[in-house]
């Protein structure tokens, strides 16, 4: 299952940014990876805030905020268009939650991280990503059928 850690300079993120930033980039991980918007998938998704204390984090050239977005999925779960449209759409949820422009763009990193299949457990047990595109579609097909009732 996805998970997604912002690290950020403590107090670099607006006070409702800081609020929401959490679900938002959980959110933002979900739909790029084509999971269903289902209660257990959105439980899933873990999210992380890493604020580092003052000084903790500068460049050689100044000490403006910089913002690193570490995302965590299993191998073959992000196609080249999926990582850049998640990269784009993290990248903007982060600048939005400090308040900053599009021009600050190059100040957020975004790391995607892909586990080796067999590499990922959960509830005592190996998860591969086979399971998780199974559990998927029945989840999908489930929403479908409750709609259609």
């Amino acid at each position: 299952m996805p998970m997604i850690r912002l690290t950020a300079p403590a107090g670099a993120l607006t006070e409702q940014g800081r609020e929401s930033v959490q679900r938002d980039l959980a959110a933002v991980l979900l739909r790029w990876e084509g999971a269903p918007d289902t209660a257990f998938f959105r439980a899933q998704a873990w999210s992380y805030l890493a604020e580092l204390p003052e000084g903790a984090q500068i460049t050689a050239e100044d000490d403006a905020p910089r913002f690193l977005v570490e995302v965590t999925v299993p191998q073959g779960a992000l196609s080249e268009r999926r990582k850049a449209g998640l990269v784009e759409e993290a990248t903007k949820t982060v600048l939005s939650a400090a308040g900053l422009a599009q021009h600050d763009a190059p100040r957020v990193w975004v790391l995607v991280h892909e586990q080796p299949d067999g590499t990922w457990g959960a509830g005592g047990s190996v998860v591969r990503f086979a399971d998780l595109v199974a559990l998927a579609q029945r989840d999908k097909a489930e929403q479908a059928g409750e709609s259609d009732a």
